[in-house]
């Protein structure tokens, strides 16, 4: 069995308030947890509202898999328009 952890900061510049703010995250957390099976949640930067910080956690047999899967969360956030990645951190148990 590996892990992997995994902190993404990003920026959503055009957000104004932390109403907007949390409906972008409720949003994006929601499709990655359906989309790649992983845990996931607001870990930081709370009361900042252009910045997210996202963290989570994955589980896989393989230590391949589980690369795949981290690389794959990245890929599906860049390509969405509503936040910038400025910062990711990995770590694979």
């Amino acid at each position: 069995m590996f892990v992997g952890l995994m902190r993404v900061e990003l920026r959503a510049s055009w957000v104004n308030s932390l109403k907007e703010k949390r409906m972008i995250i409720k949003s994006l957390m929601s499709r990655i947890k359906n989309r790649f099976n992983v845990s996931i949640c607001e870990v930081d930067k709370h009361d900042i509202h252009k910045n997210i910080v996202i963290g989570m956690a994955i589980i896989s047999t393989t230590n391949k898999d589980l690369d795949g899967i981290m690389e794959g969360i990245v890929r599906y956030i860049e390509n969405t328009e509503e936040a910038v990645i400025i910062d990711v951190e990995k770590e694979m148990l």
